[in-house]
């Protein structure tokens, strides 16, 4: 923690490989699957591991950023690794961050050391192999000194412009740099920007291409309780009856794309159900190819989305009324949160709690969550980043007007406000709260509200 915060770093490879080379470059015994995107990538993480354990193996996990512990950044095996062990994983490399600290004039980031813990772990456990998120972008991104033999792009929208780009182009040529020669990529549907781009580094560096939609995708979907079947085209074959317990068609989505990942990992690139006319239509078209010699066991597949789970995304923590977390920091995927919400819920009445970082597009959250809000409680989470309520409120009262709005500083009394506005009507089954604006905000109410367990499985 002595080394700030992790929205503040030096977009630069050189101190990380240094790291990695004093250490006998961890990130090197093992195979990886590196996942980027602006949404959906823990999720896609979560699921990609899921998947890849159910089949035997032994898997490490980064993800971030995390909801209550940094232990959540280290998965092995399922679980993030014990207080002891991440205390010895930083005591291991301590010496060696002194000495690459000593050779330039800004020291390893808090990101780069935590970076550097979790690979050097997943040598030593050893895992057989890891499924790595990127903290930010791709080309300068610490976790970027891994060669992935899988690269996944979850979709593309435009979040942190202040340092990725203003422009679709810009973020997707920041997030391409993950795909590296000899990878397959599996591209999630995207903006025509963002996939021109993404689709020249492809073939810049001659790896191979898995799009949603042509190569592989959802090929149905049905609401159950406590999530949704999905039919699903992989790569080598069609996989039916498949329970998901996350909410929402973004989520089906990313499924898809882990089990395209897995597919890739387990058998190599796409085969003959795409890359071509004929697949996308079948596709569009909700057709199934029976599957080739790369297909993976349903029975395994449906048993891993079964167990699959993706805290403060779309996650119920309580009933009557019902009380829903979703950590959408961005216009993108509010409304994607909004669209599952819609789907999913028949809310009467809900209220909102929103916090979220002053450097994000406020507005346009707020524009996204107007239609579904009854009324909003506005607050803050407890870092400086945070909007300062009365400058949410103003905000919030030019989209939603100034009788829809309430202010809380804190944010369990703004929970326990939404939840009396909720209650307001006396009609429990209709009524639910959304608290969401920022991980931070979700990972402080999941706490608040005793959410129990470690906040990544």
């Amino acid at each position: 923690m002595a080394r700030g915060v992790e929205w503040e770093f030096d977009p630069s490879l050189v101190r990380i490989r240094d790291l990695m080379d004093v250490l006998g470059e961890p990130q090197r015994a093992y195979p990886v699957i590196h996942v980027t995107g602006t949404n959906g990538k823990s999720s896609t993480s979560r699921m990609i591991e899921t998947l890849l354990r159910e089949r035997g193996l032994r898997v490490g996990l980064s993800t971030s950023p995390h909801l209550t512990t940094m232990r959540e950044r280290i998965v092995i095996d399922g679980e993030p690794i014990s207080e002891e062990a991440f205390v010895a994983a930083h005591q291991d490399i301590a010496p060696y961050l002194e000495l690459v600290d000593g050779k330039h004039e800004r020291r390893l980031s808090y990101f780069e050391v935590l970076t550097g813990m979790a690979y050097a772990a997943f040598a030593d456990a050893p895992v057989d192999v890891a499924v790595v998120e990127v903290g930010m972008g791709g080309v300068w991104d610490a976790t970027n000194v891994a060669d992935g033999v899988v690269s996944v792009v979850t979709p593309i929208g435009l979040d942190h412009t202040r340092y990725l780009g203003s422009t679709l182009e810009d973020i997707a040529l920041e997030k391409a740099g993950i795909i590296k020669e000899g990878a397959v990529a599996v591209l999630a549907q995207q903006p025509l920007a963002a996939a021109e781009v993404l689709l020249r580094r492809v073939v810049e560096v001659g790896a191979t291409a898995a799009r949603e939609g042509i190569e592989f995708g959802v090929l149905g979907r049905d609401l159950a309780v406590g999530g949704q079947m999905v039919r699903m085209q992989g790569l080598h074959g069609a996989y039916d009856d498949i329970f998901l317990p996350l909410f929402g068609a973004y989520q089906a989505g990313n499924a898809a794309c882990a089990l395209a990942a897995v597919e890739a990992f387990a058998s190599g690139a796409p085969s003959q159900t795409g890359g071509d006319l004929a697949a996308a239509t079948r596709i569009a078209a909700g057709e199934e190819y029976s599957g080739g010699e790369g297909r993976l066991d349903p029975a395994l597949v449906r048993s891993a989305f079964a167990k699959t789970s993706s805290p403060g995304r779309m996650e119920v923590v309580r009933t009557g009324p019902t009380v829903l977390l979703d950590a959408a920091h961005n216009p993108m995927g509010m409304a994607a949160t909004v669209e599952a919400v819609t789907e999913e819920f028949g809310f009467t009445r809900l209220v909102g709690v929103l916090a979220a970082a002053a450097d994000k597009d406020v507005t346009g959250m707020l524009e996204e969550l107007e239609p579904v809000l009854t009324e909003l409680v506005v607050t803050r989470n407890s870092t400086h980043r945070s909007m300062p309520p009365p400058e949410l409120a103003e905000l919030a009262e030019g989209v939603f007007g100034a009788d829809r709005v309430h202010v809380s500083e804190r944010l369990d009394d703004a929970i326990d406000r939404a939840i009396e506005l909720a209650e307001e009507t006396g009609e429990y089954q209709g009524a639910g709260v959304l608290i969401t604006g920022s991980v931070v905000t979700v990972g402080e109410a999941r706490t608040l509200l005793r959410v129990g367990g470690e906040g990544a499985r």
